[in-house]
């Protein structure tokens, strides 16, 4: 009898005013368990990078996807989160060479898929295979923002990767918004419409 493969789920910056939603797709090989998965908010930034490379390293396939700021305009957060991880798990299966069995989404919706899908929420803290998405999702995104941040330093990216900062808000005021900021969002928006 062949494997069952349980992929899990999980996406980083649907928070944040700028960038990408990425998503992470994982099956986990229990032949190379990796030690210490947990939801990537409560690890350090190198605990979150030691992990990143044990996953790409260890798990049976992994993918990563996601949907630009731009998407996020047209079709609104929520539905470019349910595209990440759709293309999330589109890149796994290349690398698996075959669709999981079963996917396992971090929150309470799922994307369409054409596998059976099972939302957790607080998923990753409760499935290990959701628990590596998020650290392949945060990782990932986090390292955009560092790229971003090198493009724009006057936002201050690195410090709040994008998120709904005072200082973020101030340095929205002062320099208007960059092309990866989302224009759908409300305080980016707001200061467009000032700035008019």
């Amino acid at each position: 009898m062949s494997a069952i493969w349980i992929c899990g789920v999980d996406e980083a910056g649907r928070g944040p005013l700028v960038g990408s939603v990425v998503a992470g797709a994982v099956v986990l090989d229990s032949n190379h368990p990796i030690e210490g998965l947990r939801d990537s908010k409560k690890l350090s930034p190198a605990k979150r990078e030691f992990l990143f490379e044990q996953i790409v390293s260890n798990a049976k396939a992994w993918g990563i996807g996601e949907a630009s700021a731009q998407e996020i305009d047209q079709i609104n957060i929520l539905q470019a989160t349910m595209l990440a991880m759709r293309r999330a798990i589109e890149d796994l299966t290349t690398r698996l060479g075959a669709w999981p069995d079963k996917a396992l989404i971090d929150g309470n919706r799922c994307p369409e898929l054409t596998i059976p899908a099972e939302a957790i929420v607080k998923g990753d803290s409760k499935e290990p295979a959701i628990s590596a998405a998020s650290i392949l999702a945060k990782v990932t995104r986090d390292r955009q923002m560092m790229v971003l941040h090198e493009q724009y330093p006057q936002y201050g990216f690195a410090q709040h990767m994008g998120y709904p900062t005072e200082f973020h808000f101030a340095a929205l005021k002062q320099f208007g918004a960059c092309d990866q900021h989302r224009r759908s969002f409300s305080p980016v928006r707001n200061v467009l419409e000032v700035n008019a």
